[in-house]
């Protein structure tokens, strides 16, 4: 009968261990049932399951490991695995996996041993932890710095809400965000992300910027802010706003426009979905005016906004067509999807108020993003720590595979 052993090497990485390691093995004719490998601070750990048949000289076989190990200075183990350790081990590969990851400034030891102390409560079984974000120098931290690690987690989770419930309690006490994704095909298969625009892609409401200039600032700002906490019904509370802007001179847009700021990670984030074949979209309850001109700085693909109507040089206090709304919204994904020739779960939709949860909801992956509380409750993930580029890692996209950041600070609006 075969034996089954476990190898276990660790010390000092150099090029040629792995070489050299699986070269004395296939002296023997040894079959590599599970093999893994990671190097931390120069510093290497490797993991080999092996099928060793029963002709194979054990004692010769393990003399030859430990001579190499020992002209690397690396420490190892031989350790005998049963028949029914394998099964067991083999038996468990049909249940479901996770991904949780883990979005900060920094990350802690405290950080780490909290979310993992909730994995374990719920009988979930850690099988790989990777650092997405880059390497943090010692000091003070960068501007806008980032960090991430990504949990990969095995287990069959018999009550799904209750750990979510407590993932977010711990995120909320933490002052971090967590992620949890179920591991599947779609994952690292998202081909379209639809954004918001307001409060989302750019760090303000435009209506309000005009109506300060219109003199009913405080006005449309209530009106506004009950809307975007879904108290009010978003298209009528639409026109009862943009009727206050009547007599505001067109040149108040330029004025507003020039003052905007898109918000932290969007031109990286972007970027770096264009280069990976990404479509895009805009999605707003705003203006044509200016989703159009971001349209153009960013790169984004498609454009549905509400048009303001403007007549000899003056806002005239009405919307042209149909008010993009939270279910207008939904439906243009839907279109978007159809267009694209993809599915609905490759889809991600990215916002911020209560108009953009239906989006949000038939989205595969629906991402708040500095939310209101309602929305954060009701979106299946949320990012309030860091910019929009904390996409990427939800993703699984690692820093190092991703082009230089181009804003290291949130970018006004340019001239187009």
């Amino acid at each position: 009968m075969n034996d089954i052993v476990l190898i276990t090497l660790s010390g000092d990485d150099r090029p040629g261990i792995t070489a050299g390691v699986s070269g004395i093995l296939a002296q023997y004719a040894v079959n590599v049932l599970d093999i893994g490998q990671a190097v931390i601070h120069a510093t290497l750990s490797m993991g080999l399951l092996l099928e060793i048949p029963g002709n194979v000289p054990r004692p010769e076989l393990a003399e030859a490991l430990q001579a190499f190990a020992g002209s690397h200075a690396l420490q190892w183990r031989w350790q005998d695995i049963s028949q029914e350790s394998y099964g067991d081990w083999v038996s468990a590969q049909g249940r479901a996996r996770y991904i949780t990851t883990l979005l900060a400034r920094k990350i802690t030891a405290d950080q780490v041993a909290r979310v993992s102390t909730v994995f374990s409560r719920h009988g979930l079984g850690i099988d790989g932890i990777s650092r997405l974000s880059g390497r943090i120098p010692l000091g003070e931290l960068p501007p806008l710095s980032k960090a991430c690690v990504e949990f990969s987690l095995r287990g069959p989770l018999p009550d799904l809400a209750a750990f979510r419930k407590e993932l977010l309690e711990v995120a909320s006490e933490l002052e971090v965000d967590l992620a949890f994704q179920e591991d599947n095909m779609y994952r690292r298969n998202r081909r379209l992300v639809a954004f918001d625009m307001d409060s989302t892609l750019i760090e303000a409401e435009v209506i309000d910027e005009l109506a300060r200039l219109a003199g009913v600032g405080e006005r449309v700002s209530a009106i506004t802010e009950r809307a975007m906490r879904g108290e009010l019904d978003f298209a009528a509370s639409f026109r009862e706003r943009v009727a206050l802007l009547k007599g505001l001179p067109e040149t108040a847009l330029e004025e507003v426009a020039a003052k905007l700021r898109i918000t932290e990670g969007a031109r990286h984030l972007i970027a770096t979905l264009r280069l990976l074949g990404y479509k895009t979209a805009i999605l707003s309850g705003g203006f044509t005016y200016f989703a159009e001109r971001l349209q153009q700085q960013l790169g984004i693909d498609y454009v549905h906004a509400n048009e303001l109507e403007i007549a000899d040089g003056v806002v005239t206090g009405e919307v042209n067509g149909v008010i993009v709304d939270g279910e207008r919204k939904a439906a243009l994904l839907r279109q978007l999807a159809t267009l694209e020739g993809i599915d609905l779960q490759q889809v991600i939709a990215v916002g911020d108020g209560a108009n953009d949860l239906p989006m949000l909801s038939i989205a595969g992956l629906g991402i708040a993003f500095r939310a209101k509380p309602l929305v954060q409750q009701s979106a299946e993930q949320s990012i309030s720590t860091l910019g929009l580029d904390a996409i990427l890692y939800l993703l699984g996209i690692s820093d190092r595979y991703q082009p230089p950041p181009s804003d290291l600070a949130p970018d006004r609006f340019e001239r187009v």
